[in-house]
């Protein structure tokens, strides 16, 4: 049984402490929101993310976006002092690569980027993929609570390089959903019906997880969010919000993403149209 701080308990978070109290872990919990801790039953409520903290043996965080992390950690949320010097402090968030580095050089503490990959769906099933950055010995640590959680823990090198594959994989999704979605609607110009679409490109080559689990149509895929009137596994302001990381990492190394900013293009304007509550292939809509 493993000594646990968890901080951020919002759609993505929430399941995630509730897998690793079914367990059998010790899970100290706190949120902004007392409603959301009350969420969590067998954890044990704590005052403030300091208090999550101190007798921790790891501290997953699971927060908005980068300053809040940083807030978390090395700010008023006092995170990174309170917790035991030989604690590994494990951010799920999706944040930039700058901070995470900056994080893992500032803290004091282990520090792993651990994004994930699978949505709200995965989140439950605790199937998540955890894109790790950082010390491998403390990757081996956690790995057991990530294994609770996910299916899959990739360690991909050293701090930051979590983030980077979130960003690079979050794109290439961004990408493909968006010329799914296009080749649906010329297909529904076509005459062609969404079933037979479906039929001969996840047996050929447009074949793609945009496709064969999260199809943006109702109807090929039972539990994809089309037939859920497009609630969110991964809302479009998500996206959006990933979208402008990879962007802003490739404009920092001086590197232009012609098919990238693209779909930055695409995902911004379909937020500012009202689209940004729905789910990220909802848009299938806009280019209808």
């Amino acid at each position: 049984m493993a000594r646990i701080g968890f901080i951020g308990l919002g759609n993505m978070g929430a399941p995630m402490a509730r897998n690793l109290v079914k367990a059998g872990h010790a899970v100290t919990v706190f949120d902004l929101s007392p409603a959301a801790i009350a969420a969590i039953p067998g954890a044990t409520p704590a005052e403030s993310a300091a208090a999550a903290a101190l007798q921790a043996e790891f501290v997953f965080t699971m927060l908005p976006a980068g300053p809040q992390v940083r807030d978390a950690l090395l700010g008023s949320g006092g995170v990174a002092a309170a917790a035991p010097e030989d604690a590994v402090l494990v951010d799920c968030s999706t944040i930039d690569v700058a901070t995470a580095r900056a994080l893992a050089a500032e803290c004091g503490r282990a520090f792993l980027d651990a994004p994930v990959s699978g949505g709200v769906m995965g989140a439950e099933a605790g199937t998540l993929t955890f894109m790790v950055g950082g010390d491998a010995a403390a990757f081996a640590a956690v790995e057991p609570l990530l294994g609770v959680m996910g299916r899959t823990a990739i360690l991909c090198g050293a701090a930051g390089a979590g983030q980077a594959a979130k960003a690079c994989n979050n794109m290439m999704l961004a990408a493909t959903m968006i010329v799914t979605a296009e080749a649906f609607v010329l297909a529904e110009k076509l005459g062609l019906s969404h079933q037979a679409l479906f039929d001969v490109a996840s047996k050929s080559s447009g074949q793609s997880w945009s496709l064969t689990t999260y199809c943006p149509v109702p109807g090929p895929v039972p539990g994809s969010p089309a037939n859920r009137d497009y609630a969110p596994g991964f809302a479009a302001s998500l996206m959006l919000k990933d979208l402008g990381l990879a962007v802003g990492a490739a404009q920092a190394e001086g590197l232009e993403l012609a098919v990238g900013e693209k779909a930055l293009e695409i995902y911004r304007r379909f937020v500012e149209e009202g689209g940004g509550g729905v789910d990220f292939s909802g848009v299938v809509r806009m280019v209808r």
